[in-house]
């Protein structure tokens, strides 16, 4: 599973023009799923997701959760993080989980990140979205779980 996180202050997602998702302070989430994750992986990306400690505090600290800023999150499926572009011109996505399963690993994701957070909004999986957003700081992370699950 590979995430790429940004911190932001609005962020919303549209398909055919009507927003499917739409936060204000918080996450979106970019998620690609690979053939090989797992719910475990699931599990263990939410709860780093929503553990994450990089809001400021008061002495201007990346040191508040998510849960400590009432914020939100927005998550966009998006099977392009699994692009493999060392060979040629044209992204190879043989790594990507499959749509089946890669769209009940998504679900199941909203639904561990649910678990954790007050507003959860979502893309639509497979769909062509236009995402807009405004990063706060910028602050964009990289996440990768590895074949166990664990992330880095």
């Amino acid at each position: 599973m590979r995430v790429v996180l940004q911190r932001v202050s609005h962020a919303c997602v549209r398909v055919d023009g009507a927003v499917t998702g739409e936060i204000g302070k918080g996450f979106l989430v970019l998620l690609g799923v690979a053939e090989t994750d797992t719910e475990a992986a699931a599990d263990r990306m939410a709860d780093k997701i929503c553990k994450l400690r990089i809001f400021e505090d008061e002495e201007g600290k990346t040191n508040l959760s998510l849960a400590d800023v009432g914020g939100g999150i927005l998550v966009v499926s998006q099977f392009t993080l699994y692009a493999d572009c060392h060979k040629g011109n044209r992204p190879s996505f043989v790594k990507a989980g499959q749509p089946e399963k890669a769209n009940q690993l998504y679900e199941y994701f909203l639904e561990r990140c649910r678990e954790h957070a007050k507003k959860v909004e979502c893309g639509r999986f497979g769909a062509d979205m236009k995402v807009e957003l405004v990063n706060d700081g910028p602050f964009t992370l990289v996440l990768e779980g590895d074949e166990r699950g664990i992330c880095r």
